[in-house]
């Protein structure tokens, strides 16, 4: 009864943080991603000659971050 009970509640916190790791991993994923495709050496790439190309990648990896954030909140992952 007892043992049940505390393996049950270990297994619930388990659940728990592996939910927190997935949804920091899947936040994480499209920005690594992103950085990686501007880390790499093309020679065509034309917003990476205009100003706002940096802050453009930045931007495109701030609305994808918050974008994800909002969609866990409302489905109550986070």
């Amino acid at each position: 009864g007892l043992t049940e009970i505390h393996i049950s509640s270990i297994g619930l916190r388990t659940n728990e943080i592996m939910r927190t790791l997935t949804v920091i991993s899947a936040i994480f994923i499209p920005l690594t991603f992103v950085a990686g495709v501007y880390g790499m050496n093309f020679a065509h790439m034309p917003e990476l000659a205009k100003p706002w190309g940096y802050f453009a990648c930045l931007a495109l990896m701030l609305i994808i971050a918050v974008g994800q954030l909002i969609y866990f909140k409302k489905r109550r992952w986070l």
